[in-house]
This record gives C-alpha cells, sequence and structure tokens, in this order.
C-alpha cells in the first residue's frame, strides 16, 4: 500500500516465520519475565529486543500517545547512564539500536557483534526501573513527538484519511486511536501521567526478551538471569476486554485537506488468529489480500491499473496476528480522467467477484506460494525473525504458532476463501473513507523532526 506509515508495523506483523523446534528454545524467570532464544549460526551476530505488553490499543481518552512518548523517553537516562550514554555505549561497541511502539506493543532492540549481547542486557534491565524523568526532558521531548505528528500524519493526506477512517470505523475498539496520539492529547499529558504509565506496564512479568543469532541458549539464559532475574515484579492490572459495538451499515467520512490527488481507502472488519470463529480464516484472508494485490499479477494491478486503468495505483493489506480483530484494508488512487467513485466501485467489484466465483487452482496456488516464498525469504533477517516471535508473544500467543504458518496457508482452499469473502466482506462491516483534495498551501515550509529517532 503506499501509505507507507500504515504498512510500515503492519507488513512486520503479517510476516510470520515458520520457525524449526529445535532450534528455539523458552526461558522462565521466577519474576515473570519469559525468554526466547532462536540460534541462527550464519553470522556472528546477535538480535536482542525486550517486548513490553503495552501499546496504543492500552490507552484511554485522555493519555493517547502516551506509550509511544514514553518510549521517546526511555532514552533519557539513568543514573548510572546519564542521557546519551545508552546509544554511545552501543555505538561505540559498533551496534544499532532503537525502538518501536505499536498498538499492542512497545518494543527495544539492539544489534551487536555476538560476544556483545551482555552489554545490550546490562543496558536495558537498567532502564527497565532506573529511567530518571526530568521535567526539562519532558518538556523538550513532547515538542519532538508533537511535531512527529505534524510531519507523518497532519501534513501527510493518506495518512489523516487512515487516521479518520479507523476514529469512524470503531466506536468502543481501541484501535480507534493513533499509536502517536491525538493532539490535544500530547499537548495535556503530564509528568505524573508518564510516571504512573511507566510504573504500571514496565515490570519483568509485564516483558518478554528475545534473542536471535550465533549464540548458545543456555548462555544466554544464564547471562539474562544474571541482569533481569532479580528485578521485582509488579502486580499487572490487564485491561478490561474491549469488545467493539455492532456495526448495523456502512459508515462514509469524506477528508477534506490540502493534497495532490484524490484517494480513497475502504475498511471491512474482519477476525484474526487470536479470536476467529475457526482457526483457518485468518490464513484464508491473508491469501485473499495476496490474491487482491500480491505483485504485478494480482486482481488490482491486472484489472484496475494495467485493464480498465482506472485506478494509478490500488492496493490491499490485512493484518492476521493482533490483541484484538483487525481489518482489510483496500485502497487506490484514481487515473486521469477518471474518479474516486469509479475506483470505489471497481475495488467492491473485485471483492464481489471472490465471492461469486471460486478463484482457479492455477491462481490458487500461484499466490499461496508468493506468501510462503514471502515468509521463507524472511528467514535471511534475524531482526524479523525476532519481531515474528516476539509479536507473537506479546499479543497472547506462542511462537510455536508460527510452526504452522506455511501448512495452513497451503491448506487453504478456493471455497474456504469464498466463505470468508461472503461472510466478512459485506457491507455493515465496511468503512469508506474518501480524500477530497484542497488546495495545497504553496508558502509552508517542510518541517523537520528534530530528536525523533524512533519508529511508531
Amino acid at each position: 500500500m503506499r501509505y507507507k506509515l500504515l504498512l510500515g508495523l503492519v507488513l512486520l506483523q503479517f510476516q510470520s516465520i515458520a520457525v524449526a523446534k529445535n532450534i528455539v528454545q523458552e526461558f522462565h524467570f521466577n519474576n515473570g519475565m519469559k525468554l526466547v532464544v532462536k540460534e541462527d549460526h550464519r553470522a556472528p551476530v546477535v538480535v536482542s529486543q525486550v517486548w513490553y505488553k503495552v501499546g496504543s490499543s492500552y490507552e484511554y481518552s485522555g493519555i493517547t500517545g502516551l506509550s509511544h512518548f514514553l518510549e521517546h523517553m526511555m532514552f533519557k537516562g539513568t543514573k548510572e547512564y546519564p542521557s546519551g550514554q545508552f546509544s554511545k555505549i552501543i555505538s561505540e561497541n559498533g551496534g544499532r539500536e532503537n525502538a518501536f511502539t505499536g498498538k499492542d506493543y512497545t518494543a527495544y532492540f539492539q544489534r551487536l557483534e555476538k560476544d556483545r549481547l551482555e552489554i545490550s542486557f546490562k543496558l536495558e534491565s537498567d532502564r527497565m526501573k532506573n529511567i530518571i524523568f526530568k521535567e526539562e526532558d519532558f518538556a523538550k521531548e513532547i515538542k519532538v513527538v508533537m511535531e512527529e505528528r505534524r510531519l507523518r500524519t497532519e501534513d501527510n493526506p493518506q495518512a489523516l484519511v487512515y487516521e479518520q477512517m479507523m476514529a469512524s470505523a470503531y466506536l468502543s475498539n481501541t484501535y480507534r486511536n493513533p499509536v502517536i496520539g491525538w493532539m490535544n492529547d500530547l499537548e495535556n499529558i503530564t509528568m505524573e501521567d508518564m510516571k504512573d504509565w511507566y510504573q504500571r506496564w514496565y515490570s519483568p512479568n509485564n516483558a518478554t526478551i528475545v534473542v536471535v543469532g550465533d549464540v548458545d541458549p543456555e548462555k544466554v539464559y544464564i547471562l539474562a538471569k544474571k541482569y533481569f532475574g532479580d528485578i521485582k515484579s509488579e502486580k499487572i492490572n490487564k485491561p478490561k476486554p474491549n469488545k467493539e459495538v455492532q456495526q448495523l451499515g456502512t459508515k462514509r467520512i469524506t477528508v477534506k485537506v490540502p493534497a495532490k490527488l484524490p484517494y480513497v481507502l475502504l475498511g471491512y472488519k474482519v477476525p484474526v488468529v487470536k479470536n476467529a470463529a475457526e482457526v483457518w480464516e485468518p490464513y484464508a484472508l491473508e491469501v485473499l489480500a495476496g490474491i487482491l494485490d500480491g505483485g504485478n499479477s494480482s486482481r488490482l494491478s491486472k484489472n484496475l491499473i494495467r485493464g480498465s486503468q482506472i485506478a494509478a495505483d490500488a492496493s490491499s493489506g490485512y493484518n492476521s496476528f493482533s490483541r484484538m480483530p483487525s481489518m482489510l484494508l483496500l485502497d487506490g488512487t484514481p487515473s486521469q480522467d477518471h474518479t474516486l467513485k469509479e475506483v470505489e466501485v471497481s475495488l467492491i467489484n473485485e471483492v464481489t467477484k471472490l465471492k461469486t466465483t471460486l478463484v482457479t487452482e492455477d491462481e490458487l496456488k500461484r499466490v499461496k506460494a508468493k506468501v510462503v516464498a514471502d515468509k521463507v525469504y524472511e528467514q535471511d533477517s534475524m531482526f524479523y525473525q525476532a519481531m515474528n516471535i516476539g509479536i507473537l508473544e506479546t499479543i497472547g500467543l506462542n511462537w510455536r504458532i508460527a510452526d504452522n504458518y506455511v501448512a495452513q496457508i497451503r491448506a487453504i482452499t478456493a471455497e474456504q476463501i469464498q466463505q470468508v469473502a461472503k461472510k466478512y466482506l459485506v457491507s455493515d462491516r465496511l468503512t469508506v473513507a474518501t480524500l477530497e483534495p484542497q488546495p495545497m498551501n504553496t508558502k509552508s515550509k517542510k518541517r523537520k523532526v528534530t530528536g525523533g529517532r524512533h519508529a511508531h
């Protein structure tokens, strides 16, 4: 999807990897922390990630964006390692580090030479409970986050459409709130809000360490126990069930902002692996999304872009691994001499075809082969291997579920694709958001975020 902000973390979430049981081990500590180690001996490198079960979907009105803001503040230093020292130490040891916040999690990571894993553990264990919050850091960093919001969302028409669509599609589900937060909440977040959030969620019994690389799992366990094993656990009050109010018809919104091109975004509410009525349904939806947008031979590319040439661009996306039910998304921009309505109708027509006509065996084989190949290809990256383990663990599933991913995809039938299309891609689950371009302000200067290194 052209909308990179949306897809950045979504692509990561749907790229699950089939892991070999004999090279993955898990360990548990008395304080509730979990460690998962996957061996990968192709290079003398190790990736270490610390995942906390808290993200924007844990937030409520008045404090949206707090998880992402706290992620920024976690780099402001402790008594032992003052502000800037964390990054400096990692860099001096030839490593890379950063962090990211999503709707269901916050994660911090380092990539180092394999013998320097201890450095990562030493630094991460220190800031798990010892961050020093200073008023001057707070005041400076909240401005960085607000400017980040302006740059990535308010100055990005398609990002605004997605944000508005999500807020309209959901009434009670907290996926309606943006990861970066609403500007009004950012303007009114306090230091006490920050401290309370840190104390509430940042504890070993709400965290998972994932290590992938050229390592010995038993040695990693001993090292992790040394630095994390004695950290005191805290009482974690899990968020209350957050069931979305039943939708009773198609929702439509229009977003009017300065933009060069019109744009339409469709979102169908669909289940995910964690809550699907049938185990196979999310995998059928993944294959369905691949049929619509799986490269140049996909239906959207073939029929809307190259065929009818109604759309200059069109795509679809689906995230099967999340804590709560998600959406299957379709979007498009009309080509010259065509309208948004034509693009919307064409996108819905492609969905309708999936309901009325079975996918051919040849097309099904091709799409499933590509979906599987994409997953296998991901194993070339230690980071993405760790990412997939961390996501599964943090949303309440087990990393072992990835073992069956390839088999689940290969087992999907044309009839099952038709079933999920008929069941979930219906008007009562649909929200349509259109971008109506307004005149561009040619005098506006391009903003630059200073200090915001972190992803969300």
